[in-house]
């Protein structure tokens, strides 16, 4: 296509769109309503981290129970009213970074699975062998949950 086959003439003038007007009162909202928060709703925090030096201490010198690919060790920390305090020890013998990450979240859900068999007040350690790369989840779940009941019978 060539210059001069392109027309000079300008367009007519195209009607405006035409916009529906708002649902909304003219002089706006009557009360100011808050805005909405954003992101997710606050965990409930039915486990809590530990984090004080004398807890890892203690766990230190308490007695481990092992089951299959997890070591599970319990010590009372402080109030009985207190949520359960939850750690957990993966060793780099487990893999990359990425492979204790992922055993590390299994771990923490398969912990969420079995709160029921958590006692307040205590702190547990939850370890894992380098086998548990291979593990599947579901027989992670069973295994802490084996695990638990046995700390509680000698509790």
């Amino acid at each position: 296509m060539r210059e001069e086959d392109v027309s000079a003439e300008q367009p007519e003038a195209e009607a405006q769109a035409r916009i529906p007007p708002s649902d909304a009162h003219a002089r706006g909202p009557g009360g100011r309503a808050a805005p909405s928060v954003q992101g997710p709703d606050a965990p409930l925090r039915l486990i809590w981290r530990i984090r004080d030096r004398a807890s890892f201490r203690a766990l230190a010198r308490a007695r481990r129970r092992r089951r299959g690919v997890l070591t599970v060790t319990s010590v009372p920390t402080g109030f009985s009213d207190d949520p359960p305090r939850v750690a957990f020890a993966i060793d780099k013998r487990v893999g990359t970074a990425v492979a204790r990450n992922r055993v590390r979240r299994q771990l923490r859900s398969a912990v969420r699975a079995n709160t029921d068999r958590l006692r307040p007040g205590h702190a547990y350690l939850v370890g894992a062998s380098p086998a548990s790369v291979a593990t599947p989840y579901r027989e992670l779940v069973t295994t802490l949950r084996a695990t638990l009941a046995e700390e509680l019978d000698h509790a």
